[in-house]
């Protein structure tokens, strides 16, 4: 009963080692993406993957803002 018990605990624990997993590996695409479009926008690589990982950026906000024609340094300094 005993091992039976520990079976479903150990399937349980590599299940959610799992999940977490795929939402590390989405996190990271999605922050690829998001960096790739800021660096488009103009961005320096640096700085799109600084702004890429934080989700408190808008990003869509962060590339207008150099398309309108703030330098990206000073519309880092803004979003930062």
């Amino acid at each position: 009963m005993e091992s039976a018990r520990r079976a479903r605990v150990i399937k349980t624990e590599m299940a959610t080692t799992e999940i977490i997993q795929q939402d590390t590996d989405e996190q990271q695409r999605i922050e690829r993406w998001r960096s790739e479009v800021l660096e488009r926008a103009g961005y320096r690589p640096d700085a799109a993957e600084q702004l890429a990982q934080r989700t408190d950026v808008d990003l869509h906000r962060a590339v207008e803002l150099v398309e309108r024609g703030c330098p990206p340094a000073l519309a880092l300094e803004i979003l930062l």
